[in-house]
């Protein structure tokens, strides 16, 4: 099993900048791909960044030039630089991990998510 915390969500102005984290936890055999997703009320979760091991970042192209996505993979982290916050960024954001723990199949898992408020 796999456990993620996240940690850095608040209130910020626009124009702004907040940073984002999230540690994984348990007995992981191994983590391909991590990643953050955002939702707003009445909405799909949808893809902000994400990383996998030893690959290059994607960005949706809403925050592609704002935000940056960073992983220290030794460590299980990934964290999320948001700059130049716009008040369309408000959402809940949750960090996923792609992992395989033995001796169940590779599967998606999900952080409780994290309220980020952007004023205008």
């Amino acid at each position: 099993q796999v456990q993620l915390v996240e940690s850095g969500g608040g209130l910020v102005q626009a124009g702004g900048s907040l940073t984002l984290s999230c540690a994984a936890s348990g007995r992981i055999m191994e983590i391909s791909t991590m990643g953050w997703y955002r939702q707003t009320p009445g909405n799909e979760r949808e893809l902000v960044a994400t990383v996998p091991s030893g690959g290059t970042p994607n960005y949706s192209d809403s925050v592609k030039g704002r935000f940056t996505i960073s992983r220290d993979v030794a460590k299980n982290t990934v964290s999320l630089r948001m700059n130049s916050l716009k008040p369309e960024d408000t959402a809940v954001y949750f960090c996923n991990a792609h992992a395989v723990v033995i001796p169940f199949p590779w599967k998606d898992y999900w952080g409780q998510g994290t309220q980020v408020t952007v004023s205008s």
